[in-house]
């Protein structure tokens, strides 16, 4: 893991959170820089998808706190930390059986920020990942699993976020999708498209990656 002397986008500062009596996170701290692609990394059980939850709004953070552009987030409705600019690309991708690659792409756009400098349209999305485009009238569930990823990571740019999530972001795929997919973090590298990435095979992709975080029972540490 590196530091980084940047004015965090993301700062998460000791939170801890867990199920009923059951505590999974133990004073879990990251921070994520503009611009920056970071992996949280860890194996199956140590928190990275409760970690998630927590920065999302979808587990309460039962201490510590989470700060978003220098303001506190900690434990503010899933609603509004996504209208505030971050966006979740969920593992198992979650795509609507009944609405086409177009429609999904089209109901979940968002407006960008004046700040930002240029606007994730179809268009931009569709030059990211041109199979979308060849399958922009099918529906989600005539969709390969790589496909079904794809269109996960455009529904979530089209809401033009501040702070990419990727939850397992090539879980299941075959060698040459994931390529594709890693391919595509780095395309959004060079657009300046700050990223949070969980992936196992993050390690294989060192030259993308800025900073590396790995879970291990809940509380970071050294990555192995």
């Amino acid at each position: 893991m590196s530091g980084s002397t940047a004015t965090p986008l993301l700062e998460v500062s000791n939170i801890e959170a867990g199920y009923g009596a059951s505590q999974v996170l133990f004073g879990v701290s990251l921070s994520i820089a503009p611009h920056q692609v970071v992996s949280l990394m860890g194996r199956n059980g140590m928190g990275k998808s409760t970690t998630i939850k927590c920065i999302t709004g979808a587990l309460p953070v039962r201490k510590g706190q989470i700060f978003f552009e220098g303001q506190e987030i900690t434990n503010l409705p899933a609603d509004e930390i996504s209208r505030r600019g971050i966006a979740l690309v969920p593992e198992g991708r979650m795509c609507f059986p009944n609405l086409t690659v177009k429609e999904h792409l089209i109901a979940f756009a968002r407006k960008p920020d004046v700040e930002q400098e240029t606007a994730w349209d179809l268009e931009r999305i569709y030059d990211l990942f041109p199979r979308l485009k060849e399958r922009e009238h099918n529906m989600g569930n005539q969709l390969s699993g790589g496909e079904q990823q794809m269109l996960a990571i455009g529904r979530a740019l089209s809401t033009n976020p501040k702070l990419l999530i990727l939850d397992e972001a090539t879980e299941g795929l075959a060698p040459v999708v994931r390529e594709e997919i890693w391919d595509a973090i780095k395309k959004l590298k060079k657009k300046s498209q700050s990223t949070l990435v969980i992936d196992k095979y993050a390690i294989n992709y060192y030259s993308i990656i800025d900073d590396f975080y790995n879970l291990n029972k809940g509380v970071i540490s050294e990555v192995e």
